[in-house]
């Protein structure tokens, strides 16, 4: 209780804290992208529920792997070794097969992102979406279960990475919990704006879709020791984003024209 009560007394806890929730809820948008673009595939009825599922075991899974820190910093222990290594840029390798348990999870997270991102574009491209031509309603594109279940897998891959960042910044297990569990709860506030947002305009959808590639890319690279900051990560969506709200914008301008 003691140690509790000091926490809240020093400004250094504070401003680790509120470092932290700005990191966890960036770490959190691909969680969220993700389980939007997902989400909207299910019947109307079910999509709200759907991502109230998902962020709720988003929240499970970190406050778990929270509670066995010491069995999760042991992942990043070399597991498995193929004996190739880059060459030393900067004193880091550019690339290393000495792969720990981490990197193989975030290597198979990756392939699948890439995977499902890649099935998504074709659906889009495909127009499966489209209502029959007799005007009954449009079946489902999705299991209300598979989603659950490929939303469940992405939420251990980015838990992960969200956890093990969490622990590299702080070593106050109060301080990690708090903000997890606020950057979680703005999750759920977004999840619905976000998801009804990227349901009215298709454009943000492959826009979306294309950032899930580019992370699964990233997560592959991380895998294999190649370390891309997430600042370039994150620079480069704001920046396709601004650019698809201008031409948003545009496109709105000349329909009321």
């Amino acid at each position: 209780m003691s140690s509790l009560l000091s926490l809240l007394t020093d400004p250094t806890a504070w401003a680790a804290l509120a470092t932290l929730i700005v990191m966890e809820v960036v770490l959190g948008i691909d969680n969220l992208v993700f389980v939007a673009i997902l989400s909207n595939r299910l019947p109307p009825d079910q999509q709200t529920r759907a991502r109230r599922i998902g962020i709720a075991l988003a929240l499970i899974l970190r406050l778990a792997l929270l509670s066995a820190i010491a069995w999760l910093v042991g992942l990043t222990a070399p597991l498995i070794d193929l004996g190739l290594h880059g060459a030393l840029v900067d004193g880091h390798r550019s690339f290393d097969t000495a792969f720990s348990l981490r990197d193989l999870i975030l290597i198979a997270g990756g392939l699948f992102l890439i995977w499902k991102a890649t099935s998504e574009i074709h659906h889009t491209l495909d127009g499966d979406d489209a209502a029959p031509d007799d005007g009954a309603p449009k079946p489902a594109g999705l299991g209300f279960g598979a989603a659950i279940v490929q939303i469940i897998l992405l939420d251990i891959v980015f838990s992960i990475d969200s956890i093990l960042t969490a622990v590299g910044m702080t070593s106050a297990l109060p301080i990690m919990i708090a903000a997890v569990v606020i950057a979680v709860g703005l999750m759920l506030i977004a999840a619905d704006p976000l998801a009804h947002f990227i349901q009215r305009n298709p454009t943000i959808v492959m826009l979306a879709l294309g950032f899930l590639l580019m992370i699964g890319a990233v997560l592959i690279a991380d895998g294999f020791g190649v370390h891309v900051p997430k600042g370039y990560i994150y620079a480069a969506m704001a920046f396709s984003g601004l650019v698809e709200t201008l031409n948003m914008a545009a496109r709105r301008r000349t329909a009321r024209s």
